[in-house]
């Protein structure tokens, strides 16, 4: 049986240089272990057709589909603020694009698919355990309604990759707007190649920005988006409390969208300074810093653009798009607050709003946190049972604290704030509940249940509590008794010894 993938590859077509042709390697036992039906789909292809032997053989790199030209993407990138300037796709190749249902183009590519001639002495391969979580997480933060790559299948391969044990191969299958990222760009420009860096640019404006063509400024334009979807996305991230656990400029997408899920992780109690990622020794990707990192990668992307930028190489010219670049990065903390705060608000529940009213609304929200912090209230739990309180029913929110004086006097300020908006308190408060169970998730993937059904897919072959979660997470603003254990917090000993890894 042949299956049918409508490839139209402008990566590959119009970049010329910017990548290494590439094979994916061969597999002694191809198996799938997911398919996103619903994805596929919404990729116009034959979901059924995937779910095959023959579909199989695809997503763990057995078989190259007609019109697919693998490849591994160049880039660059500070790693913990240091700089490589040669990465690259070292376990990936980008299948080829496709055009979904809704006309948006899509890269299809392999994750754990073999070597490359950017795996920098890595075997490029990857293990059930990471590939299945980023199937876990990328899930769950689509479900949560934040930009991201998705997961349309995950595949084992029957091989042994060796870690700090052996453990059972896989390769991921992934969705995403474009892998384009800072790094790429990084790339070009450490090698002072201007006319590719303009190539390369003009590329992402066409994909990403396209009413920016042509456009005298649409270099800056571009900076501008892009600071734009990242003060978006690292906003939504700070809601949830998602933590990427390493931000590095080459993990940074060009798109808006959350990009290699390796030692992520949720916030339980919250605490700005949360570090899980076992590389993170220092905190630089602690919870709490995401935005300013942010800030800090886009200072690196702008860096890439000034030769584009400036009209010329004249002193004045270099300098006025130095500043005008330095102003969009200048910028960024006011975008970050400002989606910041609408995210908070709607979590507060809180619809109407005045100028005057930012710094009230700020500081309402700063202290809520502050109390989650002071008593190591659960993130989540804590903004779920607020939407109770909405409503008039405060058990559920003062079980969560040992101490409530904190509590009365800042809920005695936000009901003040809500009476504002409300005529018929009563009904408003039932109304504005109804609002924040729909930004304020029930359950989120929790890292301890996170690690078992990854512990039960990898070591036993068992796919059933994977399987269980993944249903319970597509769901995750609405309370149901078949998935209560899915809301509740780890135990704090686990909690506070959980580190995570990149599985590279």
């Amino acid at each position: 049986m042949s299956i049918g993938i409508p490839f139209d590859n402008t990566y590959a077509r119009e970049l010329p240089g910017f990548y290494a042709r590439c094979q994916p390697a061969a597999v002694p036992a191809p198996r799938l272990l997911f398919l996103n039906r619903e994805l596929a789909v919404e990729l116009g292809l034959d979901a059924a057709a995937l779910d095959s032997p023959e579909g199989a053989a695809i997503f763990a790199g057995n078989a190259v589909p007609e019109g697919a030209e693998p490849l591994a993407q160049a880039y660059a990138g500070h790693q913990f603020g240091g700089f490589s300037p040669q990465l690259g796709d070292g376990r990936a190749l980008l299948l080829g694009e496709v055009i979904d249902r809704h006309g948006r183009r899509r890269d299809i590519a392999l994750k754990g698919s073999g070597r490359t001639p950017f795996s920098r002495g890595g075997d490029g391969k990857a293990a059930i355990g990471p590939m299945l979580r980023e199937v876990l997480i990328g899930e769950a933060m689509f479900a949560l309604g934040i930009p991201t790559t998705r997961a349309l299948a995950a595949a084992a391969t029957g091989e042994v990759v060796y870690r700090e044990d052996s453990l059972p191969g896989a390769v991921l299958t992934r969705v995403a707007s474009s892998h384009l990222r800072v790094g790429t760009f990084e790339f070009f420009s450490a090698r002072g190649d201007i006319e590719r860096l303009r190539t390369l640019a003009d590329y992402t404006i066409a994909r990403h920005d396209a009413e920016l063509a042509g456009m005298p400024d649409r270099y800056l334009g571009l900076l501008r988006q892009v600071a734009q979807r990242q003060a978006s996305l690292i906003a939504q991230w700070m809601s949830v409390g998602f933590i990427h656990g390493v931000m590095n400029t080459d993990n940074m997408s060009l798109s808006g969208e959350t990009i290699d899920y390796g030692p992520c992780a949720f916030l339980e109690a919250y605490d700005p300074q949360t570090v899980f990622s076992s590389i993170d020794t220092r905190g630089r990707y602690a919870f709490g810093n995401q935005p300013l990192i942010a800030r800090w990668n886009l200072a690196r992307f702008a860096e890439t653009l000034l030769p584009l930028i400036a009209e010329d190489e004249s002193e004045p010219a270099v300098a006025r798009a130095v500043a005008q670049a330095t102003e969009v990065i200048d910028d960024f903390p006011a975008l970050y607050q400002a989606a910041f705060l609408k995210r908070q608000r709607d979590k507060l529940g809180l619809q109407q709003s005045s100028p005057d009213d930012d710094d009230h609304d700020l500081a309402l929200a700063d202290d809520w946190l502050t109390l989650l912090s002071g008593q190591e209230i659960d993130f989540t739990l804590g903004w779920r049972r607020l939407a109770d309180a909405a409503e008039g029913n405060e058990a559920p929110l003062r079980g969560l604290f040992a101490d409530t004086a904190g509590l009365d006097a800042w809920l005695q300020r936000w009901r003040a704030r809500c009476e504002r908006e409300d005529q018929d308190a009563a009904a408003g408060g039932s109304r504005r509940a109804v609002r924040m169970r729909r930004v304020n998730p029930w359950l989120i993937p929790r890292n301890h249940l996170v690690e078992e059904a990854l512990a039960a897919a990898s070591g036993s072959d068992d796919l059933t509590l994977f399987n269980a979660m993944l249903k319970a997470i597509a769901d995750p603003y609405r309370e149901t008794p078949e998935h209560a254990r899915y809301a509740e917090p780890a135990p704090q000993a686990l909690t506070s010894c959980y580190k995570t890894f990149c599985g590279t």
